[in-house]
């Protein structure tokens, strides 16, 4: 079976975000003064193979704590989803 994985991963929110605060100056600069915190993160979206959605979160998981993510300065969610054949 296949399964997309939907990956968000953000800076810790203890972190400071120098890319988020360029794009709230930014922002700012463009007459946008109501938008008062930008944080920057990124989106990766995989396809796995998989026997079940449990196995194809487990790869998940381990892809995220091994390569995608730095635990030490960002977090990450995920939402895993089985495609259809068509």
């Amino acid at each position: 079976m296949k399964f997309k994985a939907e990956i968000t991963i953000m800076p810790l929110k203890e972190l400071l975000d120098p890319q988020g605060k360029a794009v709230l100056h930014g922002l700012h600069n463009l007459g946008f003064s109501k938008i008062e915190s930008v944080r920057i993160g990124k989106h990766i979206h995989i396809e796995v193979d998989a026997d079940s959605k449990s196995s194809a979160e487990a790869q998940v998981e381990d892809a995220c704590k091994k390569l995608l993510a730095n635990p030490v300065m960002e977090s990450y969610s995920y939402e895993i989803e089985e495609l259809m054949n068509v």
